[in-house]
């Protein structure tokens, strides 16, 4: 059974294997007269989409479910849920806050299970930015990636997908906003050596990709004004681009917050690939469906 909880859960030549899926242009339809099932305990907006048409471009039939109509452990149990969609469906995505939610769904369905984001992790995000990047730069192994902000999901996803494909991997928090060290010895183990520092410029200084996400994620709405006092300083504008590699990229999983953690002139600038990394998203979700239903 192949689940994808955290981007981690796959190997190197695993990871490859999907980027080289989601780069097909006419895939086997694997999931002709399939359906999978896709909850959102979470709203959504790039993740439905880019979902629901992998799914539709693999011959498939996606049926999107919100998370008060199956209402986890209270309707009725996670296990029971994951029972009765492996029934009707080749695959779950679920889009959840707490990540033992996804484990428990994945420890009782018959089907693969898909992390589509929780709290600890967004491996589908990782995917999209590594085939960005990919297509971008033309490689992926000794590229340096530079993030800033907050070690949130996303960022931990990242860094696992950059140990995984010989990336080196730099992040920039404020004090208390950093990984916890068992983050750190899990980025370690998949070969990186992650570099953390408290300065963005220390961080950027001759990275190939600068990357951040937004300062305040979904269900931190009561810490927006504390973190735009604490993540000030951080924000990715012209003067941090140009201590990167003059090559270099910006990427941001989006939604951006022009005038926090990024400023419109780079967001909106020469450098930046936040619409090719959109679009990735979709393609991405395709070849892991692919990798995950071909064999």
């Amino acid at each position: 059974m192949r689940h994808l909880l955290e981007i981690d859960d796959l190997s190197s030549d695993d990871l490859l294997a999907i980027l080289g899926h989601s780069e097909q242009p006419e895939p086997d339809p694997v999931l002709a007269g399939r359906g999978v099932a896709l909850l959102f305990a979470k709203p959504s907006a790039r993740t439905r989409s880019s979902m629901e048409m992998a799914v539709a471009q693999l011959g498939g039939h996606p049926v999107t479910i919100r998370g008060e109509e199956v209402g986890f452990d209270v309707r009725e149990t996670v296990e029971d849920i994951g029972r009765t969609l492996t029934c009707y469906h080749a695959a779950i995505g679920a889009r959840v806050f707490e990540h033992q939610l996804l484990e428990r769904l994945a420890a009782a369905s018959g089907v693969p299970v898909v992390n589509l984001l929780s709290d600890d992790a967004h491996p589908l995000q990782a995917l999209a930015d590594l085939l960005t990047i990919r297509q971008c730069l033309g490689g992926l192994a000794g590229r340096r990636l530079a993030y800033v902000g907050d070690a949130n999901n996303v960022a931990r996803s990242l860094g696992l997908a950059c140990g995984l494909v010989g990336m080196g991997f730099r992040i920039a928090s404020p004090d208390g906003f950093g990984f916890a060290e068992e983050d750190l010895d899990r980025l370690r183990a998949t070969g990186c050596e992650p570099m953390t520092t408290n300065q963005p410029d220390e961080a950027v200084s001759g990275a190939d990709v600068v990357y951040t996400d937004v300062w305040a994620s979904m269900g931190q709405e009561d810490q927006i004004e504390d973190r735009r006092r604490t993540f000030a300083g951080f924000t990715v504008d012209d003067r941090l681009m140009a201590l990167a590699q003059p090559e270099s990229i910006f990427l941001h999983c989006l939604p951006a917050h022009r005038g926090e953690e990024v400023s419109a002139e780079v967001a909106d600038g020469p450098r930046s690939r936040i619409w090719e990394q959109a679009e990735n998203r979709m393609h991405t979700a395709r070849g892991l469906l692919l990798w995950m239903c071909q064999e």
